[in-house]
């Protein structure tokens, strides 16, 4: 093969070289078929799989048990948003409530629904009764009617243990 320089335009076939082709002879064998159960694995590998199934096993476990955890922190984090919500709104209306309260026992507010919503009216210096009641003072003093009991507690607990005794 010395001079591969051409001098025409139609290019030359190349032919194969037959020599380094018989030199390269590969060193793969052919295998016949053979079927899945006739394959055997050694103990080894087998120890290897078990191993590996175990593991993504136990990664699947841990990644299903982050996710459920997951799920209820979620299922709790908007169940306290709603209860925050809840809270709020009854603030809110307990303190229109007590507006409403200090507005009721004001009386001015108290005469203008009278007005308002009853249709009542003020008395005037004619429509005034004068009632005459005697001077007798009707109520009694609390002091009259406190009976005390002398007896205490450690007293009454041996009493009834007398009783029971007695009754026996």
């Amino acid at each position: 093969m010395g001079n591969r320089y051409q001098y025409t335009t139609t290019p030359r076939k190349l032919e194969p070289d037959y020599n380094t082709q018989r030199k390269k002879k590969s060193n793969l064998k052919v295998v016949k078929d053979v079927k899945r159960q006739e394959i055997k694995v050694s103990k080894e590998q087998k120890k290897q799989q078990v191993k590996i199934t175990i593991l993504i096993v136990i990664v699947f476990a841990v990644l299903l048990t982050v996710s459920y955890r997951n799920s209820q922190i979620n299922e709790s984090f908007s169940e306290v948003q709603s209860l925050k919500k809840e809270l709020s709104s009854l603030e809110k209306e307990n303190e229109q409530l007590k507006v409403s309260i200090e507005n009721s026992l004001n009386l001015n507010y108290i005469e203008q629904m009278a007005k308002e919503k009853l249709g009542m009216q003020r008395l005037t210096n004619k429509e005034t009764v004068y009632i005459n009641l005697p001077k007798k003072d009707y109520t009694e003093a609390a002091s009259e009617k406190v009976e005390k009991n002398k007896e205490t507690w450690y007293e009454k607990i041996w009493n009834g243990i007398k009783n029971i005794i007695n009754n026996e």
